[in-house]
C-alpha cells in the first residue's frame, strides 16, 4: 500500500511525509535486527523518494504514538539497573546503539539530504520535556545527552526534538498540538517546526468516535503559517492499521484511522483530504513573499487579525484573521471589505483576492459504507474448532504462594496468562449459597472460571486500566478449582517510568461462606503463560491440517476459549476489505498468518460525549465532536487484499468470550453517496492556474463538482438551495437563511 498512500499524500499537497521508526519492531530481541516486509524502513524511504518527496525520520527511538509499549522494546526492562529515559547508563548505552544502526543504515543508502538523499531532518527522543519533572535532577543531564549522542552521528541533516523546550543549539525545540501559531522556538536562529497536528484522535476500546472538522484544521494551519511557521506535519496524515498486537495503550483499538485525511483503508476522506489540498495550494501561492518577505501584524479590531508579508519585488500576501468563536464579521482591510466567518482565516495571495477561506469547504463529501460480501467458505472444507483446555495445559509455568505481575511474567510474549488455584469447602459451610468471587486487578481484562465452567468476565478502560468486580458463583462440597486467565490490551504507552506500570491479580476473595469471606490471595497459585493453541502456532499456515484441527459441520456457538478455522475466497473486486466482528466476542484474528490483530465489538455508552452535530468553532478538544454513541467502537477490521491468495485463504480466530461465528463477514469499503454544499459566497476558484489578474469582484460564479471513485452518476437526486437575503446583518449566517427547493437556481447557475 505504500506507493499509493505517499501518492496520495502528493496529490493533496505534500512536501514532506513524516514517519516514527519502531524499536521494538525493529529488534525483537538483543542484537537481532529485522527490517523485511511492514518493517523494511529502507524500502519505505526509497518510495518516498521516488515519489518526489522528503522525508523526516523520527528515529525516537522512544516514540509514544499508541504503540505497544511506546515503541521500546518490553526485553530492555529486564535488562538489569535499567531506568527508561532518564541518565541511566544501561537505557542510554542501548539507545545510543539502535540510533546508531538506524543513521548508519541510512547512510550506507545515501538516503540523508547531505548525501543527495530525501532525509531532511532527524528525530531523536519525543516529547520529553513534557515529564521531565517527575525524573528529577536526571531529567537534563538525560536530555541534553540525547541531544550531544544525535549531534555526533554527522548526519548532515538538523536534529529536532518536539516538545523539549530547554533543546540545545543547534538541535531545533519543535511544537505538537492541536495549534501551534503561538509557539516559538528557544533560539531567534531556530525555524518554528511543528512536527504533529493532530487533525483527530486515536480511539480506545468501548469509546465513542472522536472527530476534528476540516475547518478547525485548516485555521489551525493556516495561523501556524500566517505567524511565521517553516514546516507543519499532520500527526497523522494517514495512521493505518495496528496490525498484531502493535497497538498500546493499553485498549488503543486495532485500527489506528485517527479520522486522518486518509483513512485507514488507503482512502481519501473528504472533505477533509480535499479542503487541506486547497489550503496547501493557496499556501504556495504565497510561498515566495513568506520565505523573503518582512512581516507587520495589523489589528482591524475585536479579535480581527491581519498578518501581512511584503518583499522586495513588491509581492504581499495577508492572512486574514476572525478569531471569534461566534461572530461572523466584516473587515476593511486596504480598503476592501471581506466577509470573514467566525474562526477562520482568509489567505490573500496579492492582499486583494481572496483564494481560500477555512471554513468555506467547498470540496464534496464523501459517504463510505462497509458493504457485506459473504464470507464464502470452501464447499470442501468447512468450520474446525480446537477448544483450549481450561486453566493450566501441559505443566506449570511456575507456582507461587501469592501473585505475580502478570506483565514480568509473560515478558509481553502473549496477552495471556493463567492463575489457578483450589480450594477445599465444607459441605456445612455452603449454608445460605449466596456465595462470590470478589476479584481486584491491575488490568486488563480477566475471564473467570470455576470447576471449567465459565462464571464472568470483567475489563478496565482506556482511561482506567485496573478494575473491580464480583461474581456470582456455586460452589460445591470438597475440592473447587478456580482458573482466572488474566489477558492485557496492549502495553503502556507513555507517561513517567511507565515501564513499571503493571497488570494481573492482586486479590481474590470468596464470600458468603458460614464462616466469612475466604482471601485466595496468598493460595498456592499455579501459572501458565500463554495458550495452548499458541503454542503450537494455529494461526500459521503451515498448521492448517494440524491433527488438533477438529472438523465441525455445525461448530458450536458461544462458546468462550475457541479457535475457528476455515478456507475463505477473495471478496470480489477491488474496493479494500474489512473483517466484519459484531456477531463475535473478543479475541485475534488472522488470514494465511498475518495477524490481523485484537478485535473487540465493545459497545461505547449511549450518553459517550456524542452530539448531533459538529461545531467547527473554537478550540478543538477530543471531547467536542464525537459519534458512534451505543455502537461498537470498532466492528470492521481492515485486512490488506495483498493477503489474499487468488484461491485457498486461511482464516483464523481465537474467540476469548464467545460469539456466532456465522455471522462473520467479509465487507467492502465502497461510496455509498456524495453530496456538496455550494453557495455564491463560496466561488471556486482555480488554484492552479490563478495569478491575481482576474479579480475577485464577487462575479465569480458558484460551482459545485460531484464525482464518484469508479463510477458514473447517473441521477441528481436533490437540490437545496440556502437563499440568503439580499442585505442581511449575518451574511454567512445560514441559520437566519431560508431553505427552499429550486431547479434551476435563479440567481446563479449550477
Amino acid at each position: 500500500m505504500w506507493p499509493k498512500l505517499v501518492a496520495e499524500a502528493k496529490d493533496g499537497g505534500a512536501d514532506c511525509i513524516e514517519s516514527y521508526v519502531f524499536w521494538n519492531g525493529h529488534e525483537p530481541a538483543p542484537g537481532q535486527y529485522y527490517f523485511e516486509e511492514r518493517f523494511d524502513l529502507v524500502r519505505f524511504v526509497r518510495i518516498v523518494k521516488d515519489a518526489g518527496l522528503y522525508m523526516m525520520l523520527r528515529i525516537g527511538p522512544f516514540v509514544a504514538a499508541e504503540w505497544n509499549f511506546g515503541g521500546v522494546p518490553v526485553w530492555l526492562h529486564y535488562v538489569p539497573g535499567t531506568v527508561f529515559r532518564t541518565n541511566n547508563e544501561p537505557f542510554k548505552s542501548h539507545m545510543k546503539r539502535f540510533t546508531t544502526y538506524i543513521v548508519d543504515m541510512m547512510k550506507k543508502e545515501q538516503l540523508f539530504a547531505s548525501q543527495g538523499g530525501p532525509i531532511i531532518l532527524a528525530q531523536i527522543e519525543n516529547e520529553y520535556g513534557d515529564i521531565e519533572q517527575p525524573y528529577g535532577a536526571d531529567a537534563k543531564p538525560y536530555a541534553m545527552w540525547a541531544a550531544s549522542m544525535a549531534l555526533a552521528q554527522n548526519t548532515g541533516v538538523p536534529w529536532i526534538m518536539c516538545q523539549q523546550y530547554d533543546a540545545p543549539d543547534p538541535v531545533i525545540n519543535t511544537c505538537n498540538s492541536f495549534y501551534c501559531d503561538q509557539f516559538k522556538p528557544n533560539s531567534p536562529t531556530k525555524p518554528k517546526l511543528w512536527t504533529e497536528n493532530w487533525p483527530g484522535w486515536f480511539q480506545t476500546f468501548g469509546e465513542s468516535n472522536p472527530h476534528r472538522p476540516p475547518e478547525d484544521i485548516a485555521f489551525a494551519v493556516a495561523r501556524f503559517f500566517g505567524k511565521g511557521g517553516s514546516v507543519q506535519n499532520y500527526y497523522v496524515y494517514h495512521g493505518g492499521t495496528n496490525f498484531g498486537r502493535t497497538a498500546g495503550g493499553p485498549f488503543i483499538t486495532t485500527s489506528y484511522d485517527y479520522d486522518a485525511p486518509i483513512d485507514e483503508y488507503g482512502l481519501r476522506r473528504l472533505p477533509k483530504w480535499a479542503h487541506l489540498r486547497d489550503l496547501h495550494k493557496s499556501i504556495k501561492l504565497c510561498e515566495h513573499t513568506l520565505l523573503y518577505g518582512n512581516s507587520s501584524f495589523l489589528s482591524l479590531g475585536p479579535q480581527l487579525e491581519a498578518d501581512v508579508y511584503t518583499d522586495n519585488s513588491g509581492g504581499c500576501i495577508a492572512f486574514l484573521a476572525n478569531v471569534d468563536t461566534e461572530k461572523d464579521k466584516v473587515v476593511t482591510f486596504q480598503n476592501r471589505s471581506y466577509d470573514l466567518p467566525a474562526w477562520s482565516v482568509s489567505i490573500l495571495p496579492d492582499c486583494k483576492n481572496v483564494v481560500f477561506n477555512t471554513a468555506k469547504v467547498q470540496s464534496q463529501t464523501l459517504m463510505m459504507d462497509m458493504v457485506p460480501s459473504r464470507l464464502q467458505t470452501s464447499k470442501l472444507d468447512g468450520w474446525s474448532i480446537f477448544r483450549e483446555k481450561i486453566g493450566i495445559w501441559g505443566k506449570s509455568d511456575l507456582v507461587r504462594n501469592g501473585f505475580i505481575d502478570h506483565i514480568n511474567t509473560t515478558k509481553d510474549y502473549t496477552d495471556y496468562l493463567w492463575y489457578t488455584t483450589s480450594f477445599h469447602v465444607d459441605r456445612s459451610h455452603l449454608a445460605g449459597g449466596n456465595h462470590a468471587v470478589h476479584i481486584d486487578s491491575k488490568g486488563h481484562a480477566v475471564q473467570a472460571f470455576l470447576n471449567n465452567e465459565l462464571i464472568g468476565s470483567a475489563y478496565g478502560n482506556g482511561s482506567k486500566s485496573s478494575f473491580s468486580v464480583e461474581m456470582p458463583i456455586k460452589l460445591r462440597a470438597g475440592k473447587n478449582e478456580l482458573s482466572l486467565l488474566s489477558m492485557t490490551v496492549g502495553l503502556q504507552t507513555a507517561g513517567p517510568f511507565y515501564e513499571w506500570v503493571g497488570a494481573g491479580l492482586t486479590s481474590v476473595k470468596i464470600s458468603g461462606m458460614e464462616n466469612g469471606t475466604v482471601d485466595l490471595s496468598s493460595n498456592n497459585w499455579a501459572y501458565k503463560i500463554g495458550l495452548e493453541g499458541e503454542y503450537y502456532s494455529l494461526f500459521k499456515p503451515d498448521q492448517g491440517k494440524n491433527e488438533r484441527w477438529m472438523p465441525q459441520t455445525e461448530p458450536p456457538k458461544n462458546q468462550p476459549l475457541t479457535w475457528y478455522k476455515v478456507n475463505v475466497d477473495v471478496p470480489q473486486g477491488d474496493d479494500p476489505v474489512g473483517l466484519d466482528m459484531q456477531s463475535m466476542g473478543k479475541g485475534q484474528a488472522w488470514l494465511n498468518g498475518n495477524a490481523i490483530g485484537r478485535y473487540w465489538p465493545r459497545t461505547s455508552s449511549v450518553s459517550d460525549r456524542c452530539t448531533s452535530s459538529c461545531n467547527y468553532r473554537g478550540s478543538f478538544s477530543p471531547n467536542k465532536c464525537r459519534t458512534g454513541c451505543g455502537q461498537p467502537t470498532q466492528r470492521w477490521y481492515h485486512v490488506p487484499r495483498s493477503w489474499f491468495h487468488p484461491s485457498g485463504n486461511t482464516l483464523v480466530i481465537f474467540e476469548e468470550k464467545g460469539g456466532d461465528h456465522t455471522k462473520i463477514t467479509f465487507s467492502r469499503r465502497t461510496v455509498s453517496s456524495v453530496c456538496s454544499f455550494v453557495s455564491e459566497h463560496y466561488p471556486l476558484i482555480d488554484l492552479e492556474s490563478w495569478d491575481g489578474s482576474t479579480p475577485d469582484d464577487g462575479r465569480n460564479a458558484a460551482k459545485v463538482k460531484l464525482s464518484c471513485p469508479k463510477v458514473k452518476i447517473s441521477l441528481l437526486l436533490s437540490l437545496r438551495v440556502l437563499e440568503i437575503p439580499a442585505e442581511p446583518a449575518d451574511p454567512i449566517n445560514k441559520e437566519a437563511a431560508t431553505i427552499r427547493t429550486l431547479y434551476p437556481l435563479s440567481r446563479r447557475p449550477v
